[in-house]
């Protein structure tokens, strides 16, 4: 095991603001948790990107060793749930804000954080759908137990189609039988999207306009990952009993919408939050991606950079230049 080891670590880089650097660290650095993990795979967030450029307070205390995500094998443990060679995977619970990340070669981790690898996916393939992958599932499942089928041959809309969370929901949705329009606003996105199974496209613009408070309705359900107008335009044209699971906000935070399409239409509202999900719903959502995610849809869905490059893919997320995901190899 080696002495020292690379991680991108977020600290006060002057006047209180934070930002990440590549520093070497050791063992004897790490949290005090039961479970040491080998880091072999981690990825790029529009979380990751806030918090590496420092331009979101992302990290709530410094220093921390940033990345939301990561995949590897476990090399000790005073758990009994977990043994060496265990491979593993970590979604969220609050990594890179209160608790130290995934981009370290090595990471001291609670025993209840981990998820078992499941046996259909690469320690390379599980971060190739990380957080963002594993929220679209969760979205999906909420809106199936909400109860959005395939009613009446309606669409269903993903918006912020061609990013992490996007992607993935597309190929679940269409998947499951689901007729899928993506939001888009880069056209040249559409053949990749089409692979994944989109059926038509709306321009992100048109979403971005202010719209009725209650539109025509087209969406049996949507999966929104953009926040502010677009949230407010997806439930303003969704269906009679439909549903939008709400996830993200790269937009905005805010919903400047009308209780109209609640009040006239039965609509619901699901939020969707993975970083602090039960452990049942972590399980039922990797479980449908192992069951739904087909392997040659995820491939086309992502690509492995070098850990090297991460300060570039950062600022490559939130500028919007990445498509579908990016994996990161952790290496010293």
């Amino acid at each position: 095991m080696a002495d020292s080891f690379k991680a991108l670590v977020i600290e006060d880089a002057g006047g209180g603001k934070p930002k990440g650097a590549f520093k070497q660290l050791t063992l004897a650095d790490l949290p005090d948790n039961d479970v040491l993990v080998e880091v072999a795979f981690s990825t790029v967030n529009y979380k990751d990107g806030l918090a590496v450029t420092g331009k979101g307070r992302i990290a709530r205390k410094l220093p921390m060793v940033a990345g939301i995500d990561l995949a590897g094998t476990v090399v000790e443990s005073r758990s009994p749930e977990w043994k060496p060679g265990d491979q593993v995977l970590v979604n969220g619970w609050g990594l890179s804000e209160t608790q130290w990340g995934g981009y370290a070669r090595f990471q001291r981790l609670k025993p209840e954080w981990l998820t078992r690898l499941p046996n259909a996916f690469s320690l390379e393939e599980a971060m190739a759908i990380g957080t963002a992958g594993y929220t679209a599932a969760l979205c999906v499942d909420a809106l199936e137990a909400w109860g959005v089928v395939q009613q009446a041959g309606r669409e269903v809309l993903v918006t912020g189609a061609s990013g992490g969370v996007g992607s993935v929901a597309v190929a679940l949705l269409a998947k499951g039988g689901y007729r899928v329009v993506a939001s888009t606003g880069r056209p040249e996105t559409h053949d990749y999207l089409r692979g994944l199974g989109a059926q038509d496209f709306v321009d992100r613009a048109a979403l971005l306009e202010k719209g009725p408070p209650l539109g025509k309705e087209r969406w049996g359900g949507a999966v929104d990952s953009v926040g502010g107008q677009t949230l407010a335009n997806a439930l303003s044209q969704t269906a009679y009993g439909g549903a939008v699971a709400a996830c993200g906000l790269a937009g905005s935070a805010d919903l400047p919408g009308s209780m109209l399409p609640f009040i006239l239409r039965g609509v619901a509202l699901l939020g969707v939050e993975s970083a602090n999900a039960p452990r049942a719903k972590r399980d039922a959502a990797w479980a449908r991606l192992a069951r739904d995610l087909d392997r040659d849809k995820l491939k086309a869905m992502y690509e492995v950079r070098p850990f090297d490059a991460l300060p570039g893919l950062a600022a490559d997320i939130l500028a919007n230049r990445i498509r579908g995901r990016v994996v990161v190899r952790v290496e010293d």
